[in-house]
C-alpha cells in the first residue's frame, strides 16, 4: 500500500479497462448511437472493477467503517484482502486467490463465446445463420459478455460493481428487443420462426436451430 491509502496500480487499471474495453468494441462492433450508449455502460462497468481492484479500494473504506476491526484481517488494506466476499466472510488468502482464479476461468469461456459469434458473423453471407452459438441462442454475443460480467464479480466482487451488474443487464435486454424488432422487419416470419425455436441468452441443451441464418448481437 502506498501512504496514500490507494494500492498505487494505475497502469494496470489502464491496461485492464483498454483491453476489455477493445475485446467489447471488436466482438459486438458498435455502429449506432444507442449501441454506442449501451457499450458505455459496460465501459463504466470495467473502471469502476479495475479502480478498485488495482488503484483506490472503496469498498475496503466502507467495510471498515460499517465492521471495524471484526473484519479479522491484519492488513485489510493489503491487496488481496480487498475482495469483497472473501475478506467480509473471513476467508483465508487462499481461498480468495482460488476465487479470482474461477472468476478468471468464467471470463475466459465469456470471451469465446463472444468471439465464436463474431467469426459466425463475420464469415456470414448476410442473409439469416444459425450455426455455433447462434444454434443455441440469438444474442450469443450478448451472453458472452453477461459471463465476462458475472466471471469478474466472482474475481473481484465490488459494491459499485454489484449494484451496477443489474443496469447493465437491463441495458442489453433493451438493446437485444430493439435489434430483434429490426430483424424481424428485415427478415419476416424466417426470423419469427427462429425467435419462437431459441432463446435470447440462456441455452437449452435440446434446442438446435438447423437453418443457416446471420443474426446481429
Amino acid at each position: 500500500m502506498h501512504e496514500s491509502y490507494d494500492y498505487g496500480l494505475w497502469t494496470m487499471v489502464f491496461i485492464n479497462v483498454v483491453i476489455f474495453a477493445a475485446f467489447a468494441i471488436g466482438f459486438l462492433k458498435p455502429k449506432k448511437k444507442y449501441e454506442w450508449r449501451t457499450l458505455g455502460i459496460f465501459a463504466a462497468f470495467i473502471v469502476a472493477l479495475f479502480t478498485e481492484m488495482y488503484g483506490f479500494p472503496l469498498t475496503i473504506y466502507i467495510l471498515l467503517s460499517v465492521f471495524g476491526n471484526k473484519l479479522g484481517v491484519a492488513n485489510p488494506f493489503g491487496h488481496v484482502n480487498g475482495h469483497l466476499l472473501g475478506t467480509l466472510f473471513g476467508a483465508p488468502e487462499w481461498v480468495k486467490l482460488v476465487i479470482c482464479q474461477i472468476g478468471g476461468f468464467v471470463m475466459l469461456i465469456g470471451l469465446w463465446i463472444m468471439g465464436s459469434g463474431w467469426n459466425h458473423i463475420y464469415h456470414g453471407s448476410g442473409g439469416l445463420v444459425t450455426e455455433g452459438p447462434y444454434a443455441r441462442v440469438r444474442h450469443p454475443q450478448y451472453s458472452g459478455l453477461f459471463l465476462v460480467t458475472i466471471g469478474m464479480l466472482i474475481q473481484w466482487p465490488t459494491i459499485l460493481t454489484l449494484i451496477m451488474f443489474p443496469i447493465l443487464t437491463y441495458a442489453y435486454y433493451k438493446l437485444s428487443l430493439r435489434e430483434e424488432r429490426d430483424l424481424e422487419a428485415k427478415f419476416g416470419e424466417e426470423y419469427r420462426e427462429y425467435e419462437r425455436a431459441i432463446p435470447r441468452f440462456v441455452p437449452k441443451s435440446e434446442v438446435k436451430f438447423p437453418k443457416k441464418l446471420e443474426i446481429a448481437g
